[in-house]
């Protein structure tokens, strides 16, 4: 009951904080609304037998949770009918008082490869998301109210409770900021891949686009760089809702009859898995593409773009403008 109410306290005045800042100082434009809005009253509504996930490109680090301003303030007090996020361990879980913060505010801690050994597709923050998304009868089995991330931390497990499951889960699958000039996206990664193929049932599907909140918090902003920018337009479109097992049921279907046959080192790093989850994520990736053209932003003229090894030529380095395509490049 406390965490609850510590939840509904930091999720509610985030919220309004958010939905004050949007409105107050930005001219905001939001196609969709709608959609969002009838997927989460239905939820709240109806005895949830599925999950929901959605999907949306990345270009401020405050789009989550500033993003969510959209949503009218009673959303914020129903906790329970509002999403869960992933966020940076590095950034988001430096002490006691970061990490209690952020798990009351229902995010989860994801290691990045470029910062941590322990990143990747397969810590242990993934089975929590897809447990999330999947009912309380269906696997992964989570089976401690707590797990951790490096051995040492100790993290809430929110997929070890029934209440919990078939939860909104929010992704961003660029994984980091991407501010370029046409507002293009990066590849996506294959985790938002292992959420659709290994949830089940297959969970709710909504797109969504961002353009405007990379003008609050551009990556080349000076001093105080702390300090959001105001007076910005921002818009966001907002897909319709769609059943990931028609969606992507193809998909899932060749995933299904990979697990029948294989063992798990080959669903982890075959060949074939590997495949299947590339080709998920760039269709992952198209459905968001759409929404990018409600917009008016222009068609993406190189392909290559939705691959991984296309961003390979990209320097080691913290900071940097990307070869690819111009863009600014913080790995902060």
């Amino acid at each position: 009951m406390g965490w609850r109410m510590g939840s509904t306290a930091v999720m509610a005045s985030v919220g309004a904080v958010c939905r004050g800042f949007l409105y107050a100082f930005n001219t905001v434009e939001v196609t969709g609304l709608h959609n969002l809005l009838e997927v989460l009253d239905r939820r709240k509504a109806e005895t949830r037998d599925r999950g929901l996930l959605t999907v949306c490109n990345h270009v401020a680090v405050v789009d989550d949770p500033l993003i969510w301003g959209i949503l009218p303030l009673r959303y914020a007090l129903d906790v329970e009918n509002l999403r869960w996020s992933l966020a940076a361990h590095d950034i988001c879980f430096k002490n006691r008082f970061t990490s209690t913060f952020f798990n009351l505010g229902q995010t989860l801690p994801m290691h990045r490869l470029w910062h941590s050994k322990l990143g990747g597709l397969y810590q242990p923050t993934m089975v929590q998301a897809i447990g999330l998304l999947s009912s309380p009868s269906s696997r992964p089995k989570i089976t401690s109210p707590t797990y951790s991330t490096n051995g040492k931390d100790v993290i809430p497990a929110p997929g070890f409770y029934a209440a919990n499951r078939n939860a909104w889960v929010h992704v961003f699958p660029e994984a980091c900021c991407h501010q370029s000039a046409d507002s293009s996206l990066r590849y996506f990664k294959w985790g938002v891949s292992r959420l659709i193929l290994e949830s089940d049932p297959a969970p709710e599907f909504v797109p969504m686009f961002v353009h405007g909140t990379q003008d609050i918090m551009p990556e080349d902003r000076s001093f105080p760089r702390f300090l959001p920018r105001i007076g910005n337009r921002i818009r966001i479109a907002i897909g319709k809702p769609a059943d990931s097992e028609v969606l992507f049921g193809a998909y899932r279907q060749r995933w299904r009859q990979l697990a029948e046959k294989k063992n798990t080192e080959e669903l982890q790093h075959g060949p074939e898995a590997v495949q299947l989850r590339v080709e998920l994520a760039k269709a992952v990736r198209d459905e968001i593409l759409k929404m990018r053209a409600t917009l008016g932003l222009p068609n993406e003229m190189d392909e290559t773009s939705a691959l991984a090894e296309t961003w390979d030529k990209e320097p080691n380095k913290r900071k940097f403008k990307s070869p690819v395509d111009g863009s600014l490049v913080n790995r902060h």
